[in-house]
């Protein structure tokens, strides 16, 4: 088994995998680096000593940030848009707010480090390589889809991300294994672990807390906790709501995760940590969302429309980037517009691409099951005379 594994980590093979279309505007690149001091607030420790509070980072790192945040709003809009006007049928949870927890930490990392996530899996989908056209062609369910239609919202796959994860909590002990695999095959990368706190109490997260601490794997459970499982406060389902604390004898540290820079800093810290040989971690980003537990939840009955709203008025992370852009000097209100703009039009070519593609043929029902070469003859279908043949 742990030789299969090592071949299939070397084939990275996706199907409908597209390389992320990139913003074009006329601004100038840049390479000098700033240094920037969080606020003391930014994190709080458990068992460890915290990150330093001054992160480096250059002037075209920072605009990317902006850029991939705004985009990934806009994508996300366009997914709301087109589930009100049932273009979108079943499941769809959107990341609107969250988009700092994603894009942090995929700054502080590379591609050949690992991510594993639950359902709400469209922006990381992008950032880690998805185009938006193949994103909202799989939300639609068509041929061109990132899993060719046949996966819908929380199935989304490209190399090295894992998903998309539909099971609740499931996705952590998976995350686990793929770190139990970089330690087998001595690679120096990282596995992040996503759930949210509405998993947290999963007794199958525990189980994998043991097992990446018995064997000290390079593995960054994170919680991200938006303050409510479905529609359940945290503090009503939770006897303990510091999550970072969870782990006991492993590490733990929270972060403010409405912030990307914050988020970039612990995700660089944490790679440090795990791949150095000092085991996991548990990392609690402190998020929240704008919109429902998913598109079927009007998100607003557990909740005042006054609490949102103070969220977006003084936490709002493409907001918060905005201000850093602005007061360092690397961008003009007019660079910032210009980048807005661009985004709106590239997810709307996308949008067009996507709901002009086909339905998968009914060809397609039965395949991607196996791995090519291990399926048998025969699959059986819903009823026991439904059979289909390799």
């Amino acid at each position: 088994m742990l030789r299969s594994a090592t071949r299939l980590f070397a084939a990275k093979r996706v199907a409908a995998f597209t390389p992320m279309r990139a913003l074009s505007t006329s601004m100038p690149r840049f390479s000098d680096k700033l240094t920037i001091k969080l606020p003391e607030s930014s994190f709080e420790m458990y068992n460890a000593e915290k990150p330093s509070l001054d992160v480096e980072i250059s002037k075209e790192e920072l605009l990317d940030m902006y850029t991939k945040m705004t985009t990934m709003r806009r994508m996300e809009m366009a997914a709301d848009s087109l589930y009100k006007a049932k273009k979108i049928r079943g499941f769809c949870h959107l990341c609107n707010g969250q988009e700092a927890v994603s894009v942090g930490m995929e700054a502080a990392i590379t591609s050949t480090d690992h991510v594993i996530t639950a359902y709400r899996c469209h922006g990381f989908t992008y950032l880690r390589g998805g185009s938006i056209e193949s994103i909202l062609a799989e939300l639609m369910g068509r041929s061109t889809g990132i899993s060719k239609g046949k996966g819908g919202s929380m199935h989304m796959f490209t190399p090295n991300f894992y998903g998309g994860n539909g099971i609740v909590g499931a996705q952590v002990p998976l995350g686990a294994g793929v770190a139990f695999a970089q330690k087998y095959m001595e690679n120096p990368s990282v596995t992040f672990a996503l759930y949210g706190d509405g998993a947290s109490n999963q007794g199958q997260v525990f189980e994998a807390f043991n097992m990446a601490k018995l064997w000290d794997l390079p593995c960054v459970f994170v919680c991200e906790n938006n303050k409510y499982g479905m529609g359940t406060a945290a503090n009503r389902s939770s006897a303990s709501t510091e999550y970072f604390k969870r782990g006991d004898y492993i590490p733990g540290i929270k972060v403010n995760g409405m912030d990307a820079l914050s988020v970039y800093r612990a995700c660089q810290w944490a790679k440090e940590w795990t791949v150095s040989g000092k085991g996991p971690l548990v990392m609690e980003l402190a998020t929240y969302r704008y919109g429902g537990h998913s598109m079927s939840d009007p998100g607003t009955t557990y909740r005042t429309r006054e609490e949102i709203q103070h969220m977006r008025s003084t936490s709002d992370p493409i907001t918060g980037m905005k201000a850093i852009l602005l007061e360092h000097g690397v961008s003009t209100e007019a660079d910032l517009k210009a980048i807005d703009k661009e985004a709106r039009k590239i997810v709307d070519e996308a949008l067009k691409l996507a709901e002009a593609a086909p339905e998968p043929s009914l060809a397609e029902f039965h395949t991607n099951i196996y791995q090519p070469g291990s399926e048998p003859s025969v699959v059986r279908g819903r009823e026991p005379k439904e059979l289909y043949h390799y």
